[in-house]
């Protein structure tokens, strides 16, 4: 099931300076730790002046879309999906 927020969340993230990437190694929800086993999409977006960055992820059994505001550097996790049908 998909459920759709607008929440804040912390992110942990991994820059690797030879590769010049970023990535997502774990997130905190709701006091439970998430470790990130795969990164699917990362895309950009702006709204006015302000670069979003979006990154899809996945734990063992729980997908997420995280979302970097850069203008503030704060994280919301919008989409939450458990791989379960409606």
């Amino acid at each position: 099931m998909i459920q759709r927020l607008k929440t804040p969340v912390t992110v942990n993230l991994v820059y690797d300076h030879r590769q010049r990437t970023v990535r997502p190694v774990a997130l905190v929800w709701d006091g439970r730790e998430y470790p990130v086993v795969r990164v699917g999409m990362h895309h950009t977006y702006r709204e006015g002046r302000t670069l979003f960055h979006v990154f899809s992820v996945a734990s063992d059994a729980v997908f997420f879309r995280l979302v970097l505001n850069t203008d503030n550097l704060s994280w919301q996790l919008e989409e939450v999906a458990d791989g379960e049908a409606n």
